[in-house]
């Protein structure tokens, strides 16, 4: 309503000030009163044009008008310096009349650079004055900072896809070339995770209105190599974005450091299903586990099973019952025993009682 108010108020001063002017021009004595008043219009109409572009431009934005007032600024102080410099060289030339063309194409031309250049790279430095601050600008919220094995887990691309996360996706160049080198391994297994992560970054850029950007990252800090995960936690603070992992080791080298981390672990433990002790079931045990007689399957999600009893189930489909589950931010894992095996008796002189 107050801005209302002031275009309706800007109006009428301009009418104001355009019926003194005609008053008071002797040019406009001679004239007739239809074309005072077709006069009157177009000037009235004119000066409009300046709230016809306010309301075309609903949205603005206060960086932006200050790079323009900053950059004018900025070019008419170097226009008259660098007169005032080539002046007296002009005169000893003989090229003193071309001042007078000299001077404003100088400043035309020096205003455009500064105003471009200030557009260009407001949002690469904060300048701060009262009421305007230009500062680095970040889609929706604060980066998230990609690490290798959030790439190389795939979680994060699912995440996206929901439209849960809006913020920009920053890959550090350092991240991308450890993911090419694990996808050049000789090793077969660590080929298949290098080429899982190459294509999970795909899916990432080929989303609609996600942003992922590659950033250049130094290989030295302060003059000396430093780790990976030292590196994104460096790169962390001067973005002032957040780490995207499943890397526990990385989780405490940063949270130690201030950086938050999300842990892709953490966010997927918050979401699945709760699996409680005396739940069922069915899995598939692919290989023998650490401990005596036990076999070790996963679920479609990635989660561990381990199953006691389970070692001569190997390449079978089994259902099972949860006995216990095991849960930090390093993963989840579950223990299980095959359904329809009694479990092992809690006491010594149980196993030798005998059974009903």
């Amino acid at each position: 309503m107050l801005l209302i108010l002031i275009r309706i108020l800007y109006a009428f001063t301009c009418a104001g000030a355009i019926s003194v002017l005609m008053i008071k021009s002797p040019i406009t004595e001679d004239w007739g009163g239809q074309k005072l008043i077709t006069t009157f219009l177009l000037l009235l109409l004119g000066s409009q044009v300046v709230t016809v572009v306010d309301i075309l431009i609903p949205k603005k934005r206060i960086d932006v008008i200050s790079s323009v007032y900053f950059g004018l600024l900025v070019g008419v102080l170097l226009s008259f310096l660098s007169m005032l410099a080539l002046s007296p060289v002009m005169i000893s030339l003989g090229l003193s009349d071309w001042t007078g063309w000299l001077n404003p194409l100088l400043t035309l031309a020096l205003s455009y650079i500064s105003i471009s250049v200030l557009i260009q790279t407001k949002d690469d430095f904060r300048f701060i004055i009262p009421y305007v601050e230009f500062s680095r600008e970040l889609k929706g919220g604060r980066p998230l900072i990609l690490d290798t094995s959030a790439l190389i887990d795939g979680r994060i691309a699912d995440v996206v896809e929901t439209k849960m996360l809006d913020a920009k996706m920053i890959v550090p160049s350092i991240v991308l070339k450890e993911v090419q080198d694990i996808a050049d391994s000789a090793d077969k297994s660590r080929r298949t995770r290098g080429r899982r992560g190459l294509d999970v970054l795909s899916k990432l850029q080929s989303i609609p209105d996600t942003e992922v950007e590659v950033h250049e990252v130094a290989e030295e800090i302060d003059g000396k190599a430093k780790s990976v995960d030292q590196r994104l936690v460096k790169l962390a603070k001067e973005l002032g974005g957040r780490i995207v992992t499943s890397d526990f080791n990385l989780n405490k080298v940063a949270s130690v450091q201030g950086v938050d981390v999300i842990n892709l672990n953490d966010v997927a433990a918050a979401l699945r299903p709760r699996f409680l002790p005396g739940d069922a079931l069915r899995v598939k045990v692919i290989r023998e586990g650490e401990g005596a007689g036990q076999g070790v399957g996963y679920l479609d999600d990635g989660t561990m099973v381990v199953i006691e009893q389970g070692i001569s189930l190997i390449g079978q489909d089994v259902d099972v019952i949860v006995t216990s589950v095991l849960q930090s931010s390093a993963g989840r894992m579950i223990f299980a025993r095959p359904a329809g095996v009694d479990p092992p008796p809690s006491h010594p002189h149980d196993r030798h009682r005998p059974r009903s």
